[in-house]
């Protein structure tokens, strides 16, 4: 199982820095992505922001996030660090994995997940 934390109310322009650790076994050697679901949305309808090989390799981010959000391992939890916020990043952000040390093709699913952390930007 996956949790993730780190969510919270911040105004725009704000930083946040989301964890994700696992609670049962370890993705020491698995690749870890961070989504996010809108208000309004269903999971399967969420983004793909970042995602980050067993070896460090970052995925390429959405280009909502490019500049602004990065993502980092290290040998218990992924963590997702997120600047210069907007409201428009307002969501529930989960993390999952899978067994494979890459990241996932397009067409291609991780099999685990979180159940989410709230983050909200506003005034």
């Amino acid at each position: 199982q996956l949790v993730e934390s780190g969510g919270d109310l911040v105004q725009p322009g704000g930083s946040l820095r989301l964890s994700c650790a696992a609670t049962r076994g370890s993705f020491y050697s698995s690749a870890v992505g961070w989504f996010r679901r809108a208000p309004g949305k269903e999971r399967e309808e969420g983004e793909a922001v970042l995602c980050i090989s067993s070896t460090g390799r970052d995925s390429e981010p959405v280009d909502s996030v490019r500049g602004r959000f990065t993502i980092s391992r290290d040998s218990t939890k992924v963590y997702l660090q997120m600047n210069n916020l907007k409201p428009e990043d307002t969501a529930v952000y989960y993390c999952a994995t899978w067994a494979k040390a890459r990241c996932p093709y397009p067409s291609e699913e991780f099999h685990y997940w979180g159940q989410g952390t709230q983050v909200t930007i506003s005034t």
